[in-house]
């Protein structure tokens, strides 16, 4: 049984994971990494990824569809917010068309699965980077996106002002999530008493808590800011101050394929270094003029750094050109014009008191 199942899993990994379509061949992939076998990618599909976005004329980002300021379909069906305008961004680099976007909705319980099987060519969905998920599952985070934190969400009418106020409240999370691992962690921690409600989603999960079914909705800050704008009495709800964990977010793409992880890890890297640099949506093409040796490598004026990674010398200006810089499209989405009023906090720039960190382009 293993020995056919490693022959399986030889053939699998030699296919474009982007093009399987076939629900048996499907099937036989989730089996194999059901029970632990290897799959082993070759040299040769290591540029599968880009290979099929470029012949696709498409690329396909897997999205957590409930998160106002992050994913969230507009009255048209387009989807808005911030993980949407880095996946527009990336299209820019790699097809020239920040358009050239299919946005696939996610739950977090499917999301991996998703990528695994090639559903998704890159998964921006506010997953937190983990050790387990980085080594064992074979996935590969290529850089933050948002640094964040776990908190609690409280009606204001209950008093509590702190997340040792807790013990033996009914809290909701979402199913799958490392919010849910977080809590449990929380509570042991603590010795307090709670009752876990999961649901399958974020939306259900904050809607059971709008309707009184917890006392108690936890998630990512980012995402229960998100989630009380979805409330009908959001004024009443108070995001408690302590955050109970670190949960570094970031983009996701398939082990083994390292032209296209180069690919998506250095065009994030780009719109951060646009922002350190004053290089934005509405000056870049001015800015190729500039005297500064960093503007000219990082707008493909010198080096040959697009050619690097299997795209035009103008990549990262595109990327620039599609939706501003990093601080641009954190301040439209969710900073403090847009209606989440989050504040740039570790996820300024380290020039300007936060963490916010991009190797130079050079």
């Amino acid at each position: 049984m293993k020995s056919a199942l490693r022959r399986l899993s030889v053939r699998l990994s030699g296919c474009l994971f982007g093009w399987i379509a076939d629900q048996r061949v499907r099937a036989a992939l989730g089996l194999i990494l059901t029970l632990g076998v290897p799959t082993t990618v070759t040299s040769s599909s290591e540029a599968a990824t880009l290979d099929a976005v470029k012949a696709r004329d498409q690329l396909i980002c897997g999205i957590n569809p409930n998160l106002p300021g992050f994913g969230q379909p507009d009255k048209e069906g387009a989807f808005k917010g911030f993980n949407a305008d880095i996946c527009h961004a990336i299209a820019a680099a790699v097809l020239g068309d920040a358009s050239k976007v299919k946005f696939v909705p996610l739950t977090a319980t499917i999301r991996f699965q998703a990528l695994m099987s090639g559903e998704v060519d890159l998964l921006t969905h506010n997953s937190t980077w983990t050790m387990q998920r980085d080594t064992g599952a074979g996935l590969h985070f290529t850089g933050f996106t948002f640094f964040d934190g776990q908190s609690f969400m409280v009606k204001k009418s209950a008093g509590i002002t702190s997340v040792t106020e807790l013990g033996g409240a009914s809290v909701c999370t979402q199913q799958g999530s490392t919010s849910e691992l977080n809590a449990a962690d929380f509570f042991r921690a603590h010795k307090l008493k709670y009752e876990l409600v999961s649901f399958a989603s974020d939306d259900d999960a904050a809607k059971a808590f709008g309707d009184g079914r917890c006392d108690v909705l936890t998630s990512d800050t980012s995402a229960l800011a998100s989630a009380r704008l979805k409330l009908a009495d959001a004024e009443n709800y108070v995001i408690l101050p302590e955050l109970i964990s670190k949960e570094p977010l970031g983009l996701v793409v398939r082990d083994g394929d390292d032209k296209w992880f180069d690919v998506v890890r250095w065009t994030l890297n780009a719109l951060i270094d646009a922002e350190e640099l004053g290089v934005t949506k509405g000056n870049a093409v001015d800015e190729v003029k500039s005297p500064n040796p960093e503007v000219k490598r990082l707008l493909g004026v010198e080096g040959k750094f697009g050619s690097r990674i299997g795209l035009s010398e103008d990549w990262a200006m595109r990327a620039v050109q599609a939706g501003g810089n990093y601080g641009e499209i954190f301040e439209r989405n969710v900073g403090a014009s847009s209606p989440l009023k989050l504040p740039r906090g570790m996820n300024a720039l380290w020039s300007k008191g936060g963490i916010l960190y991009a190797p130079p382009i050079r």
